[in-house]
């Protein structure tokens, strides 16, 4: 697949490892071919991406770049194939894939009614959510004697969480989870693409349906109520990506989060001994620092300039694919210091981009943030002897372009404390 004419200087053609096997390790390789890398995606499918942490995020905040995918030059001329798996994640019809007015209008409604007191208001159910699950924990312990903690409580709690929100009923929540498992992988055929497309959307248009004829104290009921009070309405194709969106980033990037804090901490005890001792605000340290450590998503497409762009020197055609590597800057030595590569919840200051920046920042932090913040300190609580059951460099990277993870978390628990 070929790519737009571009400038002589352009350092080679970098190929991406689409199962993210040693994610920071490529992106220090990356930041040493250069501050801009075209890459290669599966398919053949070519894009840039920048390396450095303040490129990233001016470009992320230039008008001149947007998220509209009909931007994108490549796709116009037909060299993406309809069936390409990762379209999935760009090709969208809401707020994240549009820009100006557009971006404004698909934007609304959830800004309407995903609303911080809102997301402020789950925290008794979340508390409640987060008792249960961890009492259950021992009821998983294999015959190893350990329990996958990513398995059995980092990806059941926020799933119920952002289902209970949406109002997803809940025979529905493992045929969800195995739609947006499809999304994420690395390894999803085309035939695996289409019918996750046709399936997610046959599910939203039954619960559309339930909800304008029973309406629920549920997002799903407030949304279309707000949405046909509207004068320029969303489509029920943009609605059902919008919540899409929700789900899918409401529940990858707090499973990642509360996996990757929880081994940050059981492989680095004396931080861990300091958490203990400390109160909220230092488990907020914790979780900022893990969103900068190892943020939840490892590369996001896709960004598309509306006219040709200069960066480090060379020029991004109008229309070409830019990819963001959140993980990988993140951990910018420029930005952090010789010492990036270390977890300290010491650090300071604690700025990152784990959620990105610039008009198209993730919506969710708050419930992200609030997620972690009920399931960390509760689970050190519960089980003060908890320790990894595995060396941690046995730990299997989740196969994946986009999610910054293991695989599964093996811990033993330990003697719990009520």
């Amino acid at each position: 697949m070929t790519d737009s004419t571009v400038d002589q200087s352009v350092p080679p053609l970098v190929l991406i490892d689409p199962a993210g096997t040693d994610r920071h390790g490529e992106a220090a390789r990356l930041r040493e071919v250069g501050p801009l890398v075209r890459v290669e995606l599966p398919g053949g499918v070519r894009m840039w991406m920048v390396t450095d942490y303040k490129l990233l995020a001016e470009l992320a905040t230039d008008s001149r770049v947007g998220r509209d995918w009909r931007q994108w030059t490549a796709l116009q001329r037909g060299e993406i194939p309809a069936d390409w798996p990762l379209l999935s994640m760009i090709r969208l019809n809401n707020a994240m894939a549009r820009d100006g007015a557009e971006h404004r209008r698909l934007r609304r409604p959830l800004t309407r009614t995903f609303t911080r007191s809102r997301v402020e208001g789950l925290r008794p159910r979340i508390d409640q959510i987060v008792a249960t699950m961890l009492a259950d924990l021992p009821n998983h312990v294999g015959l190893d004697g350990a329990v996958d903690l990513r398995k059995h409580y980092a990806y059941p709690f926020p799933m119920q969480v952002i289902c209970e929100l949406i109002g997803v009923p809940e025979a529905w929540w493992p045929l969800f989870r195995q739609l947006i498992d499809t999304v994420v992988r690395a390894d999803t055929t085309a035939e695996e693409y289409m019918a996750t497309q046709q399936k997610r959307h046959e599910m939203w248009q039954r619960l559309f349906a339930m909800r304008r004829a029973e309406p629920a104290d549920d997002l799903t009921s407030a949304m279309i109520a707000v949405n046909e009070e509207d004068d320029d309405a969303l489509t029920d194709e943009e609605l059902e990506d919008t919540l899409w969106m929700l789900i899918g980033a409401g529940h990858e990037t707090s499973i990642s989060l509360i996996v990757n804090a929880t081994r940050a901490l059981l492989t680095h005890p004396e931080q861990l001994a300091e958490v203990r001792d400390g109160d909220a605000d230092t488990w907020s340290l914790v979780i900022e620092e893990t969103l900068r450590w190892d943020a939840p998503v490892g590369n996001f497409p896709a960004r598309f300039p509306t006219e040709d762009v200069t960066v480090a020197g060379i020029t991004i055609r109008k229309g070409d694919a830019i990819l963001a590597p959140w993980s990988g800057v993140n951990r910018d030595p420029s930005q952090y210091g010789t010492d990036a590569d270390q977890f300290d919840i010491g650090r300071q200051p604690q700025r990152h981009l784990a959620f990105g920046t610039g008009p198209h920042v993730c919506l969710g932090p708050a419930l992200a943030r609030l997620e972690a913040s009920a399931a960390l300190p509760a689970l050190f609580a519960r089980y003060p002897e908890m320790r990894l059951a595995v060396d941690p460099d046995e730990l299997t990277a989740v196969p994946s372009i986009f999610s910054n993870s293991v695989t599964s978390l093996p811990v033993y628990l330990g003697a719990a404390r009520d």
